[in-house]
């Protein structure tokens, strides 16, 4: 994982050259919303497991999935799936912090949805409960703040949606 800084200047650094205007514009936008970026990370981190069960209950606990031959049942399956919708909140938190998607390749998406696939995890219900998750983080955090995190949280179903 790169954070802005780092993928701005070591490119520059490997030219040997000063950064121009457009990166050092990349660099100022990053820094001013640093601020926002931390309180919404804070906020996301002490209320991740509410965020994450609004979630499942606005988009996943009152549908056929929850019930007997469903992909949430039995308890353990609910558990899967309350896990990664953690990881992902977590990730796309991290990312929002970063500024950067990398680390949502690498360590989300890089074989996720095969992965999923294989289990016989639904990939359409988990995209409505991640989209979920945004709604209920942007409720939280803000409209500006939730939007830092919505892109990431768009990023993973995008890469699912694949």
């Amino acid at each position: 994982m790169q954070d802005t800084i780092t993928s701005v200047i070591n490119p520059a650094d490997r030219q040997g050259k000063y950064l121009d205007t457009p990166e050092l514009e990349k660099l100022r936008k990053y820094f001013q919303t640093g601020e926002l970026r931390v309180k919404a990370a804070a906020t996301i981190s002490e209320n991740a497991s509410s965020i994450v069960s609004q979630a499942v209950a606005n988009s996943l606990l009152y549908g056929d999935i929850t019930c007997p031959g469903g992909n949430m049942y039995p308890t353990r399956r609910y558990a899967a799936c309350i896990r990664d919708l953690t990881l992902f909140l977590r990730y796309a938190t991290y990312a929002m912090l970063a500024d950067d998607p990398s680390i949502i390749e690498e360590r989300v998406l890089f074989g996720l949805k095969e992965t999923f696939s294989t289990l016989g995890v639904p990939i359409q219900p988990t995209v409505q409960a991640i989209q979920a998750l945004k709604e209920v983080t942007t409720r939280l955090v803000g409209a500006e703040a939730g939007q830092e995190v919505g892109t990431h949280l768009d990023h993973i179903c995008s890469g699912l949606s694949q």
